[in-house]
């Protein structure tokens, strides 16, 4: 059963009914995919069925319901389908999923701590210990924790693959900070076993974004996607 949901990203009440649609999705065994208006696949199937309203469900290429439904309503419509087995794999939406806000959120916080240390310091013209700290603050903290999250966010939009979630992105998240962390410390504090261990958890982190970020671009099978007012067809 193909489920597509046309959203847009200025619409409030898209989010709410992606939201719901999202919990269905893991539910159920369906090609679900989050359309936006402004993508070419959206702007096709706006145009196909003549639609002037959203959020708009299509079932197998069939208008079935504008608005935003209730959990029960939307577990109707596609009750049908077979329940979907466990799997950790997931689709991105309009809304940023909150591993994607952290990563984010924390990039920001890097940024800072790198630009005060090079301000504060001067360490963009020293040769001191700071300076490889406040550098990698900013290019490994800030640059790679930013890709994390964006990338983990924007390329399963953009080609409609699933992502993998659950553990993964936390166990990315805690490799990459408690790298970062122990990078810092090692050339503060002169220990180069710490340094060495700093980059290895750095480079876990990087594999498992890869791991993650696999599937979504080279999938291996066919992908699986993950008040409803009933529209009366004449």
């Amino acid at each position: 059963m193909k489920v597509e949901l046309l959203v847009s990203e200025w619409c409030a009440s898209c989010h709410q009914a992606e939201q719901v649609w999202q919990v269905v999705a893991k539910e159920k065994e369906l090609d679900f995919a989050v359309l936006d208006m402004a993508q070419p696949e959206g702007r096709a199937l706006v145009s196909r069925l003549r639609l002037k309203t959203i959020p708009a469900l299509v079932i197998d290429g069939e208008l079935k319901g504008l608005g935003v439904p209730t959990l029960a309503e939307a577990r109707e419509w596609v009750a049908s389908a077979p329940s979907k087995r466990q799997t950790d794999m997931q689709n991105a939406g309009l809304s940023l999923s909150l591993d994607n806000r952290w990563f984010i959120m924390t990039s920001v916080v890097y940024l800072m701590l790198g630009g005060l240390g090079l301000a504060i310091n001067g360490t963009l013209l020293t040769d001191g210990p700071t300076r490889p700290v406040a550098l990698h603050l900013v290019t490994v903290g800030f640059v790679l924790m930013l890709i994390y999250g964006l990338g983990a966010h924007m390329l399963p939009r953009f080609t409609g693959n699933p992502i993998r979630m659950g553990i993964w992105p936390w166990l990315q998240m805690g490799c990459a900070n408690a790298g970062m962390l122990a990078y810092a410390a090692g050339f503060l504090f002169g220990w180069h076993a710490v340094v060495v261990v700093g980059g290895a958890l750095i480079w876990s982190s990087i594999w498992i974004f890869t791991g993650r970020i696999w599937p979504v671009l080279w999938p291996a099978a066919a992908k699986s996607k993950a008040k409803i007012i009933p529209v009366q067809r004449t």
